[in-house]
């Protein structure tokens, strides 16, 4: 079977491509737009469609709109809470519904060919569930999905065996984790639904003094549901205006922290109870709080803990994808990695960098050539490969840097544009991140944090937080090869087998995804060296005339 997934409902308008149970291609609208987020997450902005992002998955599996089997919506307008009188919705709620009832006939005009009655609605929270387990290596787990909301829910607790989903508890709306965490994050002067991770990276600056407040202000019910009373922020701490923080924001960023970790585990417990189950999926915008997670790791009852990559509303458009060709019959394939974007072979790549007028250089090996820039304390951009699915630079499109000297995170921070309180983070191959953190093993995507060991802090001091932690990625030798190369390098020259790693981006754009981005990204920032699949540009190379291809 031959399946489109849809997002476009609330925010991270997203497109992905299933084909005989295997995910041949995901990707976020705002990789393709240069919008971030793809959109504002208002109701009247349902409407907008993954158009871009929607036709590269379709030519990448080599289909036709004609051809598909069906596409796969990730929200269900007969779910939705009705908008007169509601305490749920507001009055643009009715907007909302109306545009999902019509998006057999947007996507028609958005991918001509397509047959509008193939368009198949899936719940949302089920898309975020199916996006969990049905993704994950574990043929049963139990699963959590929280979010700011779904169609009339904010928590979602089942179970899978096999692709059968048993759902064992809802927490119907207005009590929602995520929107408490998007107040805070507007009450703190961020972007809601965009920097909830800054107030996480927030929260370590400060102490959980309001934790017992915020005890009685949300708690768990005992039965697979929570409450949460409204919250008077200014009660608290006076609104902050971004890099503008004082420690009585700090403080309430730590105290709602802990006690989302606190119900998170809490949540966790009452599920295991109900199924007994060894492994534990997740999904939805609050399973990407990667401090939460580890606490459900070192102190839940799950053995195993897996959280997709692509947690957020992204990440619904496979879900709904892998639910709806599970359905049709399809046995479904987890997934291999993120690397679920565009790539460019090497021929693509050097006609851009000649149409750029830029003098290049084709080394052996671009992993060791760029392992001896960042020996040497340079910064590089690094372009390899298939781009990401979710919001983690995982190796394809990153900013790398050399972890010794603490510098390096003031500078790494300064380059993107970011606040300097936000952290960076380590890179490290399998076979040696044990020696070196401690926590949740192998961590491919970025989900977890560990704690840094006992003699390791003072040598990677720009990656190790506030707190002595590090939210760490682990590279597999055999599916990242180039990486790995470039570790095993920059080990033999330095004697530290880690690299930072952040996303290649500054602050308020998307990652970047295609060479004309990375090419904006490096004549716009102060990084060294761009490594562009098998080609280095040295910043030098900006100001000189062109070269044409020439050896290392």
């Amino acid at each position: 079977m031959r399946v489109l997934g849809i997002n476009a409902v609330f925010h991270d308008p997203a497109a992905a491509v299933v084909v005989d149970g295997e995910i041949v291609a995901a990707a976020e609208e705002e990789r393709f737009s240069r919008r971030k987020h793809g959109k504002v997450p208002v109701p009247f902005s349902t409407w907008e469609l993954p158009e871009q992002s929607a036709a590269w998955c379709l030519e990448r599996a080599g289909l036709e709109p004609a051809d598909l089997d069906a596409v796969a919506y990730s929200y269900d307008p007969d779910l939705a809470p009705p908008f007169a009188g509601d305490v749920v919705a507001d009055h643009w709620e009715g907007l909302r519904t109306l545009f999902v009832k019509r998006a057999p006939l947007f996507l028609r005009t958005a991918l001509p060919g397509l047959d509008p009655a193939r368009v198949r609605y899936v719940a949302h929270h089920v898309a975020h569930a199916a996006s969990a387990h049905l993704a994950s290596p574990f043929e049963r787990s139990s699963v959590m999905v929280l979010d700011g909301r779904g169609e009339r829910a904010s928590f979602l607790a089942g179970r899978y065996d096999g692709d059968r989903l048993e759902v064992l508890g809802v927490q119907e709306l207005p009590h929602s984790l995520g929107v408490m965490y998007e107040e805070l994050t507007a009450h703190l002067g961020f972007r809601r639904s965009s920097d909830e991770y800054k107030v996480m990276a927030l929260a370590s600056y400060g102490r959980p003094r309001f934790l017992d407040r915020f005890r009685e202000l949300v708690r768990t019910t005992g039965n697979g549901g929570f409450l949460v009373q409204p919250i008077d922020w200014t009660s608290f701490a006076p609104p902050a205006y971004g890099d503008e923080w004082t420690s009585l924001q700090a403080d309430l960023a730590a105290s709602v922290q802990r006690r989302l970790e606190e119900v998170l585990l809490e949540l966790a417990r009452w599920l295991h109870a109900q199924t007994g189950d060894e492994s534990l999926t997740m999904a939805g915008g609050v399973a990407l709080n990667c401090v939460a997670n580890s606490r459900i790791w070192d102190e839940g009852p799950f053995e195993r803990i897996w959280v997709q990559p692509a947690a957020g509303d992204a990440g619904t458009a496979l879900g709904a994808a892998l639910h709806v060709a599970s359905e049709l019959g399809d046995e479904v394939e987890p997934m291999s990695g993120a690397d679920l974007g565009r790539e460019w072979d090497a021929a693509a790549l050097a006609g851009r960098l000649d149409t750029a007028a830029l003098g290049y250089e084709r080394p052996a090996d671009i992993g060791a050539a760029v392992a001896e820039v960042l020996a040497e304390d340079g910064v590089v951009a690094w372009f390899q490969g298939r781009s990401e699915y979710g919001p983690r630079a995982l190796g394809h499109r990153s900013l790398l840097a050399n972890p010794r000297h603490a510098a390096n995170l003031e500078r790494l921070n300064d380059i993107k544009g970011r606040e300097q309180f936000r952290p960076i983070a380590p890179m490290v191959l399998d076979e040696r991140a044990a020696e070196i953190f401690e926590g949740p093993l192998p961590s491919p995507y970025m989900l977890f944090t560990h704690r840094v060991r006992a003699g390791w802090a003072e040598r990677i001091p720009a990656v190790v937080h506030v707190d002595g932690t590090a939210r760490i990625q682990t590279v597999d030798r055999a599916h990242e090869p180039l990486v790995a190369r470039m570790l095993d390098t920059f080990d033999r020259l330095t004697g530290i087998p880690v690299v930072v790693n952040t996303s290649l981006n500054t602050a308020g754009r998307p990652m970047v995804d295609d060479p004309r981005d990375a090419l904006e990204c490096f004549g716009s920032a102060p990084v060294d060296v761009l490594a562009i699949g098998p080609y280095l540009v040295r910043r030098a190379a900006l100001a000189a005339p062109a070269e044409r291809v020439r050896a290392a």
